[in-house]
């Protein structure tokens, strides 16, 4: 692809983002099954503005409780597929080593050169939207505005700025929007 043909993207953590995570001593963990998953409030209708805003939806997850063996690639992807089904994902790509040894395991930023590689992505005029430290320094390390969400949990938080902090994806998205309006002026 050309220079001039790259494309936008919004990468977008899973657990805590898209779905409700499981906190536990206040920690986040992902749901055991498909059938547990929560759709997180806002999620769905947020994906479908930043569509409309011309955005690929990529998703870019750590899941190394299937590297651990505690947890199947095939109730992973039964996950993954129930979420696609209910909002506008336009690819996943997964982490599933247990270890922090891999390229692709967030903070390090294999997954969005992975996707930006796929997908002619311009990585430098995308963004992600996590909820965990590991997000938003695969985003610094990647070259894309990262955004927080800050559900207060008990961890350490990025040891790099985030583009912004928010309680929400609804309010990720708003930011998101509002940054776009900027720029088009």
């Amino acid at each position: 692809m050309g220079i001039g043909t790259l494309r936008r993207a919004v990468f977008l953590d899973r657990d805590g983002v898209l779905n409700e995570a499981v906190v536990r001593e206040g920690k986040p963990y992902p749901p055991a099954t498909a059938a547990e998953v929560r759709v997180t409030d806002g999620a769905a209708e947020g994906l479908r503005r930043l569509k409309e805003l011309g955005f690929l939806l990529i998703v870019v997850t750590n899941q190394p409780d299937v590297g651990r063996g505690t947890q199947s690639l095939a109730e992973v992807t039964a996950i993954n597929d129930r979420l696609g089904a209910e909002m506008p994902l336009d690819d996943v790509l997964m982490c599933l080593h247990a270890g922090d040894g891999c390229e692709c395991r967030k903070p390090r930023p294999g997954l969005l050169l992975e996707a930006a590689e796929r997908h002619g992505i311009d990585v430098a005029g995308s963004y992600l939207i996590g909820d965990r430290w590991r997000d938003i320094e695969a985003a610094a390390a990647a070259g894309c505005a990262g955004i927080w969400i800050d559900y207060g949990y008990n961890e350490r938080g990025p040891a790099c700025r985030p583009a912004a902090v928010v309680e929400s994806i609804r309010q990720a998205v708003t930011w998101i929007e509002e940054q776009e309006s900027r720029s088009c002026k």
